[in-house]
């Protein structure tokens, strides 16, 4: 039996979550599939079961799988330890198969990072169980073990609490740029350390060049991956060059139809399952639900921004985001959250968020991290992603220089609007299709604001906000015309 207690006495874990037991697996060798680059198919049975194809049936070769063209990054023809981040999802566990095909011996882990027993009754909604149940048959189709991780107080202070306090002050957090910082790649790689794996791999779409020999020596870069729809690199973009040295991505050379492909041929049980959608640390547990009880509720005013009329009210600032148009309930938009004022406690919305011209171009970010150590120094013609998703802006950059102490700050001037900035999340940059760094939002705006009237203002800072009586209604949205309640 492999008992995983070491990771929890490392951690100093609750004793409340036993730890859990798998059977060691034999170690079989996969050089057989690695020298014919081939891989035999599995007949499902079950959701978590699974019968191999007979070798010496005179099916089995019609039915082998020929891998040469997705092993690009897969580092074939080395003999690597790998300890590889198993989620449950189709990913992840093609990446195993990858991996464990061109020969490499490896070892699949499993994060358990979400559990808070006072959380009501939302834990029973989290769908771990079914994740690991997953990611055991994955593993045990090849033989592989499979060790869980309990990372949840770690996972609690670097992650959760950092987003509870960014959203207290008015700011929009990344969660899965945390987490690949702080958890996956941080707490985790600090975990095995010691335990001599070359390399720590996972299902992310990404591509990642070892410029020298060995994985804890000389300079690796992030690139874009095969797929642009599905590339990740936004969610790396923020490790340091440690870090990303350490890291191995199977996929980053395959598109995603091509990884369900490949995990229907393998007979994968989790080859039809849905991708995961949503924040990682909260399952089915609403974002609002979370919020709500994590900081409270609060009552403020909902304000047009350009006339200072009193629309509405709200249930407090940190359930909103620049750009939001969901969940403001207001009649005659659509309405967008423009501005937020924390001290006072009030939303500014506008329903002309897309006629400014230019004001959505430039903005500043800090807490600067560069892959190669130091700010770039072509900082014009680069490219920008402000958010997930395959979309680039062109953009230049104007460092400003830090003093000692303080941190870098820059200025990006991108090459066309864009009406979804907002603090507290990320920009990435590039140089044609290397990831060079990220840094943090600090304003959406070059005048660090959306252009608010003086009576907003004046509204804003009320202390007896009782005073301004019924909202406004609006009546036809074409006409523009309001009346009070």
């Amino acid at each position: 039996m492999v008992a995983l207690r070491p990771f929890a006495t490392r951690f100093g874990l609750n004793t409340r979550i036993p730890p859990l037991f798998f059977p060691s697996a034999l170690p079989v060798s996969s050089r057989c599939f690695a020298n014919s680059l081939r891989i035999p198919c599995f007949v499902s049975t079950s959701a978590t079961s699974l019968t191999p194809i007979d070798l010496s049936s005179p099916s089995a070769h019609a039915c082998s799988i020929e891998l040469e063209p997705y092993l690009g990054c897969s580092m074939s023809g080395r003999s690597l330890k790998v300890a590889v981040l198993l989620s449950g999802g189709v990913d992840s566990s093609v990446a195993l198969r990858l991996l464990h095909a061109v020969g490499h011996s490896c070892t699949a882990f499993y994060l358990k990072i979400w559990f808070q027993e006072d959380f009501e009754n939302f834990w029973s909604e989290c769908p771990w169980d079914e994740d690991l149940k997953y990611a055991k048959s994955v593993c045990d189709q090849v033989h592989v073990p499979l060790e869980v991780v309990h990372l949840s107080d770690e996972y609690w202070r670097n992650v959760v609490s950092h987003i509870i306090e960014e959203y207290r002050c008015g700011r929009t957090p990344n969660p899965d740029v945390l987490c690949n910082t702080r958890i996956k790649f941080g707490a985790f790689l600090e975990a095995i350390e010691n335990m001599g794996f070359d390399y720590i791999a996972s299902g992310h779409y990404a591509r990642v060049d070892h410029l020298l020999s060995g994985g804890s020596n000389g300079h690796s870069v992030l690139s874009l991956s095969e797929d642009m729809l599905k590339d990740q690199t936004y969610f790396l973009s923020h490790l340091s060059q440690f870090q990303l040295r350490r890291l191995l991505f199977p996929l980053g050379c395959i598109s995603k139809d091509k990884v369900r492909y490949l995990a229907t041929l393998m007979g994968l049980p989790n080859n039809e399952r849905k991708d995961s959608q949503g924040i990682c640390f909260l399952g089915k547990v609403k974002f609002s639900d979370f919020v709500a009880r994590h900081i409270g509720e609060m009552e403020g005013i909902l304000l047009e921004a350009e006339t200072g009329d009193y629309l509405g009210n709200h249930r407090g600032f940190w359930f909103y985001t620049i750009g939001q148009r969901q969940g403001l309930r207001l009649p005659g938009g659509p309405w967008y959250v423009v501005e937020k004022d924390v001290q006072n406690n009030v939303i500014f919305v506008s329903r002309n968020y897309f006629s400014l011209d230019k004001r959505r171009r430039v903005f500043r970010v800090g807490s600067m991290k560069w892959f190669s150590g130091s700010s770039p120094e072509r900082q014009h013609q680069l490219k920008c992603k402000v958010r997930h998703g395959p979309g680039f802006y062109n953009c230049n950059l104007r460092i400003e220089s830090a003093g000692d102490g303080e941190e870098e700050v820059a200025t990006v001037h991108l090459s066309e609007d864009d009406q979804g900035l907002a603090a507290g999340q990320y920009a990435a940059f590039y140089h044609g299709n290397t990831c060079l760094g990220s840094g943090v939002i600090l304003d959406s705006w070059d005048d660090k604001c959306f252009p608010l009237c003086h009576k907003a203002l004046e509204i804003a800072q009320m202390k007896d906000k009782s005073k301004l009586g019924k909202p406004i209604r609006i009546l036809n949205l074409d006409a523009g015309s309001k009346t009070s309640l």
